[in-house]
């Protein structure tokens, strides 16, 4: 049995994985911890307002607010998909929301999608 620690959507795991070979007298049974707590980083801050970047590549399938529209923290702007699969990204912060983007337009992973001032 071979222990790795693996990194998934910013969540750590530890896993054991089971070699080919081993003797059925082996132990099998390996504890898999819970996810190791890591405090969420920080929204980097633009002169007057916080980025909001894009956390993988996709498609900018649907903006949920105007540009120049007050959000409050945690609420979902925009609708980014991606490998088919709609993902909401929320504001990080209270403020009102600029975007960068335009529905349609596909970006990379840390694409400014907008800023919260």
């Amino acid at each position: 049995m071979r222990n790795f620690l693996i990194t998934v959507n910013g969540k750590q795991y530890e896993v054991g994985v089971e070699e080919l070979g081993e003797s059925a007298s082996s132990p099998k049974a390996v504890p898999i911890s819970s996810p190791v707590p890591q405090a969420a980083p920080a929204p980097a801050i633009v002169g007057n307002g916080t980025k909001v970047l894009s956390p993988f590549p996709g498609l900018i399938k649907n903006l949920l607010v105007k540009s120049g529209d007050a959000v409050k923290k945690d609420q979902p702007i925009l609708v980014l998909e991606a490998m088919k699969m709609d993902n909401d990204i929320t504001a990080p912060c209270d403020g009102t929301v600029t975007f960068n983007v335009q529905k349609g337009v596909n970006v990379e992973s840390d694409a400014l999608l907008a800023v919260i001032g």
